[in-house]
Protein backbone atom coordinates (compact mmCIF):
# COMPACT_ATOMS: atom_id res chain seq x y z
CA UNK A 1 0.00 0.00 0.00
CA UNK A 2 1.44 3.28 -1.16
CA UNK A 3 1.60 5.78 1.61
CA UNK A 4 2.18 8.67 -1.14
CA UNK A 5 -1.43 10.38 -1.57
CA UNK A 6 -3.11 8.04 0.42
CA UNK A 7 -5.50 9.42 3.55
CA UNK A 8 -4.08 8.32 6.95
CA UNK A 9 -5.68 8.15 10.29
CA UNK A 10 -2.51 8.65 13.38
CA UNK A 11 -3.90 7.98 16.55
CA UNK A 12 -1.29 8.96 19.91
CA UNK A 13 0.43 11.74 17.95
CA UNK A 14 0.84 13.64 20.80
CA UNK A 15 2.80 11.16 22.63
CA UNK A 16 5.75 9.15 22.69
CA UNK A 17 6.54 8.11 18.72
CA UNK A 18 2.82 9.78 17.54
CA UNK A 19 5.33 12.87 16.32
CA UNK A 20 7.56 11.19 14.54
CA UNK A 21 5.30 9.21 12.72
CA UNK A 22 3.58 12.40 11.76
CA UNK A 23 6.44 14.18 10.36
CA UNK A 24 7.91 10.60 8.02
CA UNK A 25 4.15 10.47 7.02
CA UNK A 26 3.51 14.21 6.56
CA UNK A 27 6.78 13.73 4.46
CA UNK A 28 5.64 10.93 2.08
CA UNK A 29 3.00 12.97 0.93
CA UNK A 30 -0.06 11.11 3.22
CA UNK A 31 -3.15 13.39 3.69
CA UNK A 32 -3.06 13.26 7.39
CA UNK A 33 -5.66 13.22 9.99
CA UNK A 34 -4.30 13.71 13.53
CA UNK A 35 -5.98 12.40 16.64
CA UNK A 36 -5.03 12.76 20.05
CA UNK A 37 -6.90 14.06 24.05
CA UNK A 38 -5.27 17.49 24.21
CA UNK A 39 -6.29 20.01 21.75
CA UNK A 40 -2.77 22.39 23.32
CA UNK A 41 -0.44 19.92 22.18
CA UNK A 42 -3.34 18.26 18.79
CA UNK A 43 -3.17 21.79 17.03
CA UNK A 44 0.32 22.86 16.32
CA UNK A 45 0.91 19.30 14.76
CA UNK A 46 -1.79 19.34 12.28
CA UNK A 47 -0.82 23.31 11.40
CA UNK A 48 3.31 22.17 10.99
CA UNK A 49 1.83 19.07 8.75
CA UNK A 50 -0.77 21.02 6.83
CA UNK A 51 -3.54 17.54 8.54
CA UNK A 52 -6.73 17.99 9.74
CA UNK A 53 -7.09 17.29 13.75
CA UNK A 54 -9.47 15.42 15.50
CA UNK A 55 -9.72 15.90 19.58
CA UNK A 56 -10.85 12.51 20.74
CA UNK A 57 -10.35 10.45 23.90
CA UNK A 58 -10.14 7.02 22.87
CA UNK A 59 -10.86 5.93 26.41
CA UNK A 60 -14.69 6.72 25.57
CA UNK A 61 -16.61 4.81 22.90
CA UNK A 62 -18.73 7.49 21.92
CA UNK A 63 -15.43 9.46 20.88
CA UNK A 64 -13.90 6.80 19.19
CA UNK A 65 -17.37 5.99 17.04
CA UNK A 66 -16.92 10.18 16.20
CA UNK A 67 -13.33 9.91 15.41
CA UNK A 68 -14.14 6.82 13.12
CA UNK A 69 -16.72 9.18 11.66
CA UNK A 70 -14.76 12.29 10.86
CA UNK A 71 -12.02 10.07 8.87
CA UNK A 72 -14.60 8.39 6.50
CA UNK A 73 -12.46 7.52 3.88
CA UNK A 74 -9.29 6.47 6.20
CA UNK A 75 -6.86 4.54 3.52
CA UNK A 76 -4.44 3.53 6.19
CA UNK A 77 -4.90 3.71 9.75
CA UNK A 78 -2.30 3.56 12.12
CA UNK A 79 -3.75 2.79 15.40
CA UNK A 80 -0.48 3.97 17.44
CA UNK A 81 -2.20 5.40 20.75
CA UNK A 82 -1.76 3.83 24.02
CA UNK A 83 -1.59 3.97 27.80
CA UNK A 84 1.98 2.97 29.47
CA UNK A 85 -0.11 0.55 31.79
CA UNK A 86 2.49 -0.17 34.21
CA UNK A 87 2.68 -1.54 37.78
CA UNK A 88 1.43 -4.55 39.60
CA UNK A 89 -2.30 -5.18 38.30
CA UNK A 90 -3.20 -5.46 42.51
CA UNK A 91 -2.43 -1.60 42.37
CA UNK A 92 -4.98 -0.41 39.76
CA UNK A 93 -8.61 0.59 40.34
CA UNK A 94 -11.30 -0.93 38.11
CA UNK A 95 -11.74 2.57 36.55
CA UNK A 96 -7.97 2.38 35.33
CA UNK A 97 -8.20 -1.35 34.03
CA UNK A 98 -11.11 -0.62 32.12
CA UNK A 99 -9.16 2.69 30.77
CA UNK A 100 -5.76 0.63 30.05
CA UNK A 101 -8.26 -2.22 28.00
CA UNK A 102 -10.50 0.68 26.45
CA UNK A 103 -7.33 2.53 24.85
CA UNK A 104 -4.96 0.25 24.43
CA UNK A 105 -7.17 -2.38 22.12
CA UNK A 106 -10.62 -1.73 22.52
CA UNK A 107 -10.04 1.49 20.26
CA UNK A 108 -8.04 -0.40 17.73
CA UNK A 109 -10.56 -3.16 17.26
CA UNK A 110 -13.23 -0.59 16.94
CA UNK A 111 -11.04 1.63 15.05
CA UNK A 112 -10.56 -1.38 12.77
CA UNK A 113 -14.38 -2.35 12.69
CA UNK A 114 -15.38 1.09 11.73
CA UNK A 115 -13.02 1.70 8.85
CA UNK A 116 -12.34 -1.59 7.15
CA UNK A 117 -15.80 -1.92 5.77
CA UNK A 118 -14.57 1.04 3.05
CA UNK A 119 -11.24 -0.32 2.35
CA UNK A 120 -13.36 -3.96 2.05
CA UNK A 121 -15.45 -2.28 -0.47
CA UNK A 122 -12.51 -0.24 -1.97
CA UNK A 123 -10.42 -4.08 -2.48
CA UNK A 124 -7.26 -2.06 -0.96
CA UNK A 125 -6.38 -0.61 2.20
CA UNK A 126 -4.13 -0.79 5.31
CA UNK A 127 -4.49 -1.28 9.19
CA UNK A 128 -1.00 -0.84 11.16
CA UNK A 129 -1.36 -1.34 14.61
CA UNK A 130 2.01 -0.21 16.85
CA UNK A 131 2.02 -2.93 19.55
CA UNK A 132 5.12 -3.86 21.77
CA UNK A 133 7.92 -6.45 21.88
CA UNK A 134 5.88 -7.24 25.09
CA UNK A 135 3.46 -8.42 22.91
CA UNK A 136 5.60 -11.36 22.49
CA UNK A 137 7.13 -12.24 26.46
CA UNK A 138 5.83 -11.27 29.81
CA UNK A 139 7.78 -8.84 31.82
CA UNK A 140 7.51 -8.67 36.06
CA UNK A 141 5.30 -5.56 36.91
CA UNK A 142 3.66 -5.02 33.28
CA UNK A 143 0.63 -7.68 33.54
CA UNK A 144 -1.71 -5.06 32.02
CA UNK A 145 0.76 -3.56 29.64
CA UNK A 146 1.07 -7.12 28.63
CA UNK A 147 -2.44 -8.14 27.95
CA UNK A 148 -2.68 -5.48 26.07
CA UNK A 149 -0.40 -5.82 24.03
CA UNK A 150 -0.77 -9.65 23.45
CA UNK A 151 -4.13 -9.13 22.43
CA UNK A 152 -3.45 -6.29 19.81
CA UNK A 153 -1.11 -8.60 18.18
CA UNK A 154 -3.88 -11.34 18.15
CA UNK A 155 -5.79 -9.09 17.00
CA UNK A 156 -3.54 -7.87 14.15
CA UNK A 157 -2.31 -11.32 13.11
CA UNK A 158 -5.84 -12.77 12.64
CA UNK A 159 -7.45 -10.00 11.20
CA UNK A 160 -5.02 -10.17 8.49
CA UNK A 161 -5.82 -13.37 7.43
CA UNK A 162 -9.74 -12.44 7.53
CA UNK A 163 -8.75 -9.64 5.33
CA UNK A 164 -6.49 -10.78 3.04
CA UNK A 165 -9.26 -12.19 0.44
CA UNK A 166 -10.54 -8.16 0.39
CA UNK A 167 -7.06 -6.90 -0.62
CA UNK A 168 -6.57 -5.04 2.90
CA UNK A 169 -3.30 -5.29 4.83
CA UNK A 170 -2.70 -5.76 8.55
CA UNK A 171 0.65 -5.40 9.91
CA UNK A 172 1.55 -5.42 13.79
CA UNK A 173 5.01 -3.09 14.19
CA UNK A 174 6.63 -4.12 17.96
CA UNK A 175 9.18 -1.85 19.04
CA UNK A 176 11.29 -2.49 21.89
CA UNK A 177 12.69 -0.12 24.16
CA UNK A 178 12.89 3.32 22.54
CA UNK A 179 15.51 5.90 23.05
CA UNK A 180 14.28 9.88 23.66
CA UNK A 181 10.95 9.13 23.11
CA UNK A 182 8.36 6.38 25.32
CA UNK A 183 8.75 6.00 28.81
CA UNK A 184 12.26 6.35 29.29
CA UNK A 185 12.27 9.98 27.78
CA UNK A 186 9.09 10.55 29.59
CA UNK A 187 10.34 9.24 32.89
CA UNK A 188 14.02 10.21 32.69
CA UNK A 189 14.70 6.21 33.77
CA UNK A 190 17.64 4.74 32.25
CA UNK A 191 17.98 1.04 30.54
CA UNK A 192 19.38 -1.54 32.85
CA UNK A 193 23.15 -2.28 32.07
CA UNK A 194 23.60 -3.91 28.80
CA UNK A 195 20.06 -3.37 27.76
CA UNK A 196 20.42 -1.86 24.03
CA UNK A 197 17.65 0.47 22.71
CA UNK A 198 16.32 1.70 19.56
CA UNK A 199 15.82 5.05 17.60
CA UNK A 200 12.62 6.46 16.93
CA UNK A 201 13.32 6.44 13.71
CA UNK A 202 13.65 3.31 13.24
CA UNK A 203 10.21 3.10 14.93
CA UNK A 204 9.12 4.48 11.80
CA UNK A 205 11.24 3.16 8.86
CA UNK A 206 9.50 -0.17 10.36
CA UNK A 207 6.12 0.83 10.67
CA UNK A 208 6.38 2.20 7.18
CA UNK A 209 8.13 -0.83 5.57
CA UNK A 210 5.22 -2.88 7.52
CA UNK A 211 2.61 -1.31 5.47
CA UNK A 212 4.19 -0.53 2.26
CA UNK A 213 5.72 -3.95 2.10
CA UNK A 214 2.06 -5.51 3.64
CA UNK A 215 4.63 -7.27 6.30
CA UNK A 216 2.50 -9.14 9.14
CA UNK A 217 4.93 -8.74 11.95
CA UNK A 218 7.60 -6.18 12.23
CA UNK A 219 9.68 -6.54 15.22
CA UNK A 220 12.04 -3.16 15.83
CA UNK A 221 14.41 -4.39 18.21
CA UNK A 222 18.34 -4.92 18.70
CA UNK A 223 18.68 -8.71 17.68
CA UNK A 224 19.27 -10.16 20.91
CA UNK A 225 16.46 -8.79 22.23
CA UNK A 226 14.29 -10.40 19.61
CA UNK A 227 15.83 -13.74 20.20
CA UNK A 228 14.96 -13.54 24.25
CA UNK A 229 11.14 -12.10 23.17
CA UNK A 230 10.74 -15.55 20.96
CA UNK A 231 12.44 -17.48 23.35
CA UNK A 232 10.04 -16.38 26.36
CA UNK A 233 6.94 -16.53 23.85
CA UNK A 234 8.00 -20.37 23.66
CA UNK A 235 9.41 -20.92 27.00
CA UNK A 236 7.87 -18.47 29.99
CA UNK A 237 9.39 -20.08 32.77
CA UNK A 238 12.67 -20.18 31.42
CA UNK A 239 12.44 -16.40 30.72
CA UNK A 240 11.38 -15.62 33.79
CA UNK A 241 14.74 -16.78 35.69
CA UNK A 242 16.99 -15.11 32.98
CA UNK A 243 14.62 -11.98 34.12
CA UNK A 244 15.14 -12.27 37.70
CA UNK A 245 19.09 -12.60 36.90
CA UNK A 246 18.86 -9.02 35.21
CA UNK A 247 20.67 -7.01 36.93
CA UNK A 248 19.07 -3.67 38.22
CA UNK A 249 16.29 -4.16 36.32
CA UNK A 250 13.93 -4.18 39.70
CA UNK A 251 14.95 0.05 40.34
CA UNK A 252 14.61 0.71 36.91
CA UNK A 253 11.00 -0.80 36.59
CA UNK A 254 10.37 0.66 39.81
CA UNK A 255 11.24 4.21 38.66
CA UNK A 256 9.43 3.89 35.46
CA UNK A 257 6.39 3.02 37.32
CA UNK A 258 6.20 5.68 39.72
CA UNK A 259 6.58 8.06 37.46
CA UNK A 260 3.82 7.10 35.27
CA UNK A 261 1.59 6.63 38.27
CA UNK A 262 -0.58 9.81 37.25
CA UNK A 263 -0.86 8.45 33.42
CA UNK A 264 -3.44 5.60 34.48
Amino acid sequence: MRITGSTVLLTGVTGGIGAALAHELAARGAKLILTGRRADALGPLAARYGARGVVADLADPDDVERLAREAAGTEILVANAALPSSGELLDYTPAQIDRALAVNLRAPAMLARLLAPAMVEEGRGHLAFVGSISGKTATKHSALYNATKFGLRGLALALRQDLHEHGVGVSVVQPGFVRDAGMFAATGARPPVGLRTVSPRQVVTGLVRAVERNRAEVNVAPPEMRLLSAIGGQFPGFSERVQRRAAGADRTVHRIVEAQRDRR
